[in-house]
């Protein structure tokens, strides 16, 4: 019985991690028609909402430090849709993959540490893997692989916070918490941006699927699953997005990957399971298992 239900648990890790790799090409298509900004602010209203009626959150001290830890998110998320209006649905999953290399540099500088062999190793791994798929040419980044970047970046910080605060409260409403951050955050840029206006009837689909079934459905299933697997099993499994990513343009989108493309795809994916294997602090790791940030 604990062997069927630990089976369950990978296989809605996998399925978590499928549909938060398919997700770069579901918004490169809807950033389209609409402002990157306003999409984020729609999906992210409809993820919150539906957490906060699964969850309520109760208490100053979770809208605190949820609000802290989805301020990251926000700039992670932004960065990342802006990107994806410049750059593929490939570069993008990849790129943003590299959030969990960023992490334990980050953290080694928060919590004054130095970084594990296996940390700079991977890093350095990454790097070339990011060079080969990006066509980096003369150590310079297309503007929307250099968003995305940021985005990589912004989501290591938000890691980070998680390894601090998420501990002290439940997951699911300090999740609605960041989500309500991300949104509420969203609707005000995008109103000093672009002005506010309901969405396409064309993007809605886009805006149901990312709100619903990733930001709630994904992320329950996996917030699930690492109460049966535990947070390093969690955050192996979800290294496979960027894989699932790079596969799902290639089906929908039919962006095509070169020799060299493929080698650092490679190389990005198994520098990001190095760095989770290897991972030198445990609280860094279950933040990784149960952080949006996909």
């Amino acid at each position: 019985m604990r062997l069927r239900r630990e089976t369950r648990a990978i296989a809605a890790l996998v399925l978590a991690s499928f549909l938060f790799g398919a997700t770069f090409v579901v918004v490169k298509s809807a950033v389209e028609t609409i402002a990157p900004i306003g999409f984020v602010a729609w999906r992210f209203m409809i993820g919150a909402l539906l957490l906060i009626v699964i969850a309520v959150p109760k208490g100053g001290a979770i809208w605190r430090d949820g609000t802290i830890a989805g301020a990251a998110l926000f700039a992670g998320y932004s960065l990342q849709t802006a990107g994806l209006a410049l750059t593929s649905a490939t570069n993008s999953a990849l790129i943003t993959g590299l959030f969990v290399v960023l992490t334990p540099f980050l953290a080694a500088a928060f919590h004054r540490y130095a970084p594990s062999p296996w940390s700079v190793g991977a890093a350095a791994v990454a790097f070339v893997g990011l060079a080969l798929v990006t066509g980096l040419d003369d150590l310079s980044l297309s503007p929307g692989d250099l968003l995305t970047l940021g985005c990589a970046v912004a989501f290591a910080l938000h890691v980070v916070a998680l390894s601090v605060l998420a501990p002290r409260h439940p997951v699911i409403p300090f999740t609605a918490v960041q989500l309500t951050t991300v949104a509420i955050a969203s609707f005000l840029l995008t109103g000093l941006l672009d002005g506010y206006s309901l969405p396409p009837e064309t993007v809605w689909p886009a805006i149901l699927i990312t709100g619903i079934g990733v930001s709630v459905g994904a992320y329950v299933l996996q917030a699930w699953a690492q109460t049966v697997v535990g947070a390093s099993t969690t955050a192996v499994v979800l290294a496979a997005e960027p894989a699932f990513g790079v596969a799902t343009a290639w089906v929908v989108l039919d962006e095509r990957l070169d020799l060299a493309g493929w080698l650092g795809a490679a190389l990005i994916v198994v520098a990001i399971v190095v760095v989770i294997k290897r991972q030198k602090d445990p609280a860094t790791t279950r933040a990784e298992a149960v952080t949006p940030a996909h």
